[in-house]
């Protein structure tokens, strides 16, 4: 393909995605999430926002120490002290960049930032300035671009080329926009900006209305050359434009777009159950791509018309995305070779014989109470004991037991081991998953309020593991914790103890929303 025919793709999972309420991520799951990304052939890893917090600076670190085929981007305000502690990340990467912006409509220059036009500008020009003399690749983004007035869009863009910026972000920051009037922009953009040849044009939208992937193809068929988006379409509040559908998009309709990617597709599937099962975001059955219904048929019409010819109802190959490819399924008497090599198949790999024998052992132990172990499962299982690895447990579940019958108030009993000692409990609840979150508080005493509980199936089959999460908030502080069994009730304790360490470790983050 020529290079006006490529299409880069950005994906800031690991950066937007992570900004979803209770998706934040460990930095050894950025890593693992990167290496997918990497094996999947996506151009530029926004690895996080070095500024943040010291978590998200190591976490973009660690992710541009252990990245070595993709580009490696760390987000920074238009801010002396943000572009810097970008640049000081990124010194280990192979290949990196700084991705600065400011906010460049009537409505956000004037409430949010609280300046004129004249200093959005100087201060943009100033921003790219300063990270081009910290490294050769700098993005410069216009927040709020969507609604930003044409003429002043065109005059910050024409600015920040000349001041040395090679990729310009065009986000739809709200969503507002409508796909052909965003194309309409792109086109006229790059018609109006003299030195727009100097540069790659990018879009960065947002699915408030639904319409990320729409709005991110008609771009692309007007001349932006970058595409940022999300595994799953995760994100803040109604998510981005999500890889997989975009990808396959271009690669279905190659016949009209006329466009391409670097993206190995059979990798898709893989990554997008490791997002999910990191982030504790199920994806939902009818999802584009990704879902588990995606290739299913039901009708009897769809499923004759398949059986005779699959094209006419299938406009893609599930193999093409990563379904049912590559898959062997473990059991309790597999070794552990089988068992490491089908971890390192899965881009799962640990630094000391120790680690790995203590998943071989958690294996083993799930491999008793269920015939077949999945890929899902492992990646449930590999999750779990890193989390538990990452903070002191000081908090953990050695035994419970819960009673619930047709007519009696549900009780659960547990004991656990606080920092060492073993304590006690009991409560009632109004089913037993709340009286063993009631019998947990009792101990506890967190004062932290339940945002959310969620149980997914990680595979098909009644003896599936249940995984679970569990979102506490505290102070507008927020923390997500995760845990799985074949039993959802032991879960459900695991990922509400899961949470209290995280809590207790003074690891909680900032609500997006607050």
């Amino acid at each position: 393909m020529s290079a006006n025919d490529r299409v880069i793709i950005f994906d800031t999972t690991l950066r937007d995605g992570e900004q979803s309420p209770g998706a934040s991520m460990t930095r050894d799951e950025k890593v693992r999430i990167a290496k997918h990304l990497e094996r999947m052939r996506v151009d530029v890893i926004e690895a996080g926002f070095a500024m943040a917090s010291v978590g998200d600076f190591e976490a973009v670190r660690a992710v541009a120490e252990a990245v070595k085929e993709s580009r490696v981007c760390s987000l920074a305000r238009a801010l002396d002290a943000d572009i810097d502690r970008a640049g000081e990340a990124l010194q280990v990467a192979n290949a990196g960049r700084i991705h600065t912006f400011i906010a460049t409509s009537p409505i956000h220059m004037k409430y949010k930032l609280k300046m004129e036009p004249d200093q959005v500008v100087a201060q943009a020009i100033h921003a790219v300035k300063r990270a081009r003399n910290l490294i050769d690749d700098v993005e410069f983004s216009l927040e709020d671009a969507s609604r930003t007035e044409f003429d002043f869009m065109c005059r910050i863009v024409e600015e920040a080329i000349r001041a040395g910026a090679r990729t310009i972000n065009i986000p739809d920051t709200v969503g507002y926009a409508l796909p052909e009037e965003f194309g309409d922009t792109i086109r006229r953009l790059l018609e109006r900006v003299p030195n727009a040849d100097q540069a790659i044009i990018s879009v960065h939208c947002h699915n408030d209305l639904g319409l990320a992937v729409s709005n991110s193809i008609a771009a692309v068929a007007n001349g932006a050359r970058q595409v940022e988006c999300t595994i799953n379409g995760l994100g803040e509040r109604a998510g981005n434009a999500a890889l997989e559908e975009f990808v396959m998009a271009l690669r279905t309709r190659h016949d009209r777009l006329g466009l391409s990617t670097g993206i190995e597709t059979q990798h898709i599937v893989p990554t997008s159950r490791l997002v999910s099962t990191i982030t504790g975001f199920p994806v939902q059955p009818n999802k584009a791509i990704v879902g588990a219904n995606a290739f299913a048929h039901e009708s009897g019409i769809h499923q004759d018309g398949v059986l005779k010819h699959r094209e006419t109802y299938e406009i893609m190959t599930a193999q093409d995305v990563g379904w049912h490819t590559n898959r062997m399924v473990l059991g309790k008497h597999s070794g552990r070779n089988a068992f490491r090599t089908r971890l390192e198949e899965l881009g799962i790999s640990f630094s000391t014989d120790a680690e790995l024998n203590e998943a071989f052992r958690r294996f083993k132990e799930l491999a008793d109470k269920k015939h077949e172990i999945f890929d899902e499962d492992l990646q449930a299982l590999v999750s779990e004991q890193r989390a538990s690895e990452e903070i002191d447990e000081h908090i953990r579940l050695s035994y419970m037991s819960v009673t619930s019958e047709t007519g009696e108030v549900p009780l659960a009993t547990l004991r656990l081991m606080v920092n060492g000692q073993e304590v006690s409990t009991q409560a009632e609840g109004s089913g037993p998953v709340d009286a063993a979150f009631k019998a947990i508080e009792q101990v506890a005493q967190s004062g932290a309020s339940l945002e959310l509980y969620s149980v997914n199936a990680i595979t098909s089959g009644t003896d599936s593991q249940g995984e679970v999460t569990v979102r506490l908030e505290k102070g507008g502080r927020i923390v997500n914790g995760n845990g799985a069994d074949t039993d959802i009730v032991i879960a459900s304790a695991k990922a509400y103890i899961h949470a209290l360490n995280i809590m207790m470790a003074g690891r909680e983050k900032a609500h997006p929303q607050v």
